[in-house]
């Protein structure tokens, strides 16, 4: 039953036009990124030290890329997707149907948290795979240069991209429990995504903050730049851990807020 509706969850997300066209965007964004640096290389000191880079090696453009994104464009997307999952529903009114298949509300909640970390990885995947494409198309790759200044072949190289994209992905999974705890609270979808993006949004003024440094390793936002690290030579799991440990921990507790709020909640549509 739970991978039945998993599939048919799957299903719905993949299918909804804006969700293609949400995965679109994220694709264009390293395509017109690759381009523009193919059109007029950066000079010394400006930019971003990936995307000064990308002339060196392809495989930049997707790390410049998802140093982008990340900060606003993959949150958007998965306050999209989670605004959906119960709220959307609700909205649709399909929410009382769904329960009566018989569906049980915590394995709902569970189905519908996993929709939601494959949903991240694929909002991952449409801004890496096609920037690897393209940075490979026009720059060409080879040994790559890492943030140690040494240089490793092809194959690990594509490694440690895949695994820059894992640990992304994982840090989006955790937003996207607090997104899921939000969706349950209301029956308005876009209300849950506004909701989801303002609180991204104040975690990243906050983190900006000197004064509150204390407050920064307990942010979301604080560890997903710590990617870098996957990038060393050797790499740096110290902030990788913390990182994975705090989107684990963000994962748990706003999962379990959901269920509480949902396991007790009137469905009324």
């Amino acid at each position: 039953m739970s991978t039945r509706l998993l599939r048919s969850e799957l299903r719905i997300i993949a299918g909804r036009r804006r969700n293609q066209a949400g995965l679109l965007v994220l694709a264009a964004v390293p395509i017109m990124m690759a381009i523009a640096v193919k059109m007029s290389t950066p000079r010394n000191g400006e930019g971003p030290d990936f995307l000064s880079s990308i002339t060196s090696n392809g495989l930049f453009v997707p790390l410049a890329a998802l140093s982008v994104e990340v900060v606003m464009f993959l949150p958007l997307a998965m306050s999209m997707l989670s605004g959906d999952a119960i709220a959307g529903e609700a909205n649709l009114g399909t929410l009382r149907y769904l329960l009566t298949v018989p569906v049980n509300r915590t394995r709902l909640l569970l189905v519908k948290f996993a929709s939601l970390c494959i949903g991240a990885v694929w909002g991952v995947a449409a801004v890496a795979l096609p920037g690897a494409v393209i940075g490979i198309a026009l720059f060409g790759t080879g040994p790559l240069t890492t943030l140690s200044g040494s240089q490793i072949g092809f194959g690990a190289a594509v490694w440690r991209v895949v695994l820059v994209m894992l640990y992304l992905a994982a840090g989006l999974a955790g937003l996207a429990a607090v997104g899921l705890f939000i969706s349950t609270l209301t029956e308005v979808p876009i209300a849950a995504a506004i909701a989801l993006m303002v609180f991204t949004i104040v975690s990243w003024i906050l983190d900006s903050v000197p004064q509150l440094g204390w407050l920064h390793p307990w942010l979301l936002v604080d560890h997903w730049m710590a990617f870098g690290d996957l990038l060393r030579d050797p790499m740096a799991g110290g902030e990788i851990g913390r990182g994975l440990f705090t989107a684990a921990g963000y994962a748990l507790v706003f999962w379990l807020a959901a269920w509480a709020r949902f396991a007790g909640k009137d469905i009324t549509s």
